[in-house]
């Protein structure tokens, strides 16, 4: 008797989570539009299709490209009123195809403008989530329990580098600093949005979850923020950093000792020597074998984005197989999927899980454990006997989903 299939649609059912969900990235194209019209920002073309053609494109040449979009969406995204409703939005859009936890990340400082500073574009961005919950929890099964309740929380995102016309946030630190080396102005933009972050966590209330580090890595390492991640730390918020995405695994290796990070934003070149550029690496394999070991046995989450990966590195737009994926699970390590970014990748988390299964041929318990990993290893926005009761509840749904479509996945080993 064949096995039944795991299908897109069985895929769309089960609840996902999405831990790696950039808020600039991920608009809807119609509210795109209607907010450069209203912001009186020059867009390529004022149609959806327009926009898929010339900007938001199924692949790019490379990953300046692929960061085009961001130019437009930021833009767009420069008071409260559009902050909310973008946030508002993706709550919904994350909902509807069954995600069921959300870390929403973006840049604070990308949006500060006149008196609208960090702290009030963290309760725009929160208020905008605060008011899809209610949306989306008054539903009548999940008020009864048959369903899981919709929860997110925020990810502030420091930037490893940036220049006066960024934002003018950035510009005052130029302004402020003018024979301050960058490396300098880099570092003190960082504590000083872990210094808001916090603060919006312990006194304003929010559901700011974590820390994150974004940008390019080459040239600006993770260790000259090492004072913002030290303060995140101390203040027991989630630490997340983007690294091994354009460059190696030592990387990785500096995320974790220098800035705590319990996740890795990508981790791609985890496994790959000829990415290792620091010389003092001699034995390059043994270096991979420890470093995966570590980051395997210390559950040190990579936050996996395939689609997004696919489009902006060259060797993997034609064979999805090549990802280190594989090599990620073989060696046990807790790894979860993202969209990264919803438009600008042109993805779904529905998008992401069905690709995975396509291309590296997984089973209904493999299936499972990645999808547990979302939402075991989220920073989820409460105390951890309400984060242990929810998880049991999403399980309990996913198990029943399973087995509506033939799948016992009950029984037998669990995810670590």
């Amino acid at each position: 008797m064949a096995k039944p299939s795991l299908s897109r649609e069985l895929i769309a059912r089960l609840p996902k989570s999405d831990l790696h969900l950039h808020l600039d990235g991920s608009l809807r194209l119609p509210t795109l539009i209607e907010l450069a019209r209203q912001h009186k920002v020059a867009l390529p073309s004022r149609t959806p299709e327009g926009l898929l053609e010339l900007v938001f494109k199924r692949a790019y040449r490379n990953l300046p490209e692929y960061l085009k979009g961001f130019e437009f969406t930021v833009a767009c995204l420069q008071d409260a009123e559009s902050l909310e409703r973008a946030a508002y939005e993706l709550c919904l859009d994350c909902r509807a195809e069954n995600v069921f936890y959300a870390e929403i990340r973006f840049a604070p400082q990308l949006h500060v403008r006149g008196d609208f500073r960090v702290r009030d574009v963290l309760r725009a961005v929160c208020k905008g989530i605060e008011r899809a919950k209610k949306h989306i929890n008054a539903d009548p099964e999940i008020k009864r329990g048959l369903v899981p309740r919709f929860e997110a929380g925020v990810i502030v995102c420091a930037l490893r580098f940036f220049l006066p016309q960024f934002s003018e946030h950035y510009r005052a630190y130029f302004e402020a600093l003018p024979t301050a080396p960058a490396a300098e102005i880099y570092a003190l933009a960082s504590l000083e949005l872990a210094r808001a972050a916090v603060a919006a966590a312990e006194e304003d209330g929010l559901p700011v979850v974590g820390f994150d580090l974004a940008g390019q890595e080459r040239g600006f390492p993770a260790k000259d923020h090492q004072a913002a991640y030290q303060l995140a730390h101390e203040h027991f918020l989630g630490k997340t950093v983007h690294a091994g995405e354009d460059y190696g695994p030592e990387s990785i290796f500096q995320a974790i000792t220098d800035c705590h990070a319990d996740r890795i934003g990508h981790g791609t070149w985890l496994f790959s020597p000829r990415h290792i550029r620091d010389r003092s690496i001699r034995d390059k394999r043994a270096f991979i074998g420890k470093l995966a070991r570590y980051v395997a046995e210390r559950r040190i989450t990579l936050e996996v984005c395939l689609t997004s990966n696919q489009q902006t590195i060259p060797e993997l737009r034609d064979n999805l197989g090549r990802h280190p994926f594989r090599k990620m699970r073989e060696a046990r390590c807790s790894v979860t999927l993202c969209t990264d970014n919803r438009l600008v990748s042109r993805t779904t988390m529905t998008d992401e899980f069905d690709k995975a299964v396509q291309a590296f041929d997984l089973d209904a318990r493999a299936l499972k454990d990645v999808l547990i990993y979302g939402f075991k290893r989220s920073f989820f926005p409460g105390p951890y006997p309400h984060k242990r009761e929810w998880v049991r509840s999403v399980l309990n749904h996913m198990e029943d989903r399973f087995a509506e479509a033939g799948h016992d996945v009950r029984a037998g080993r669990r995810p670590l």
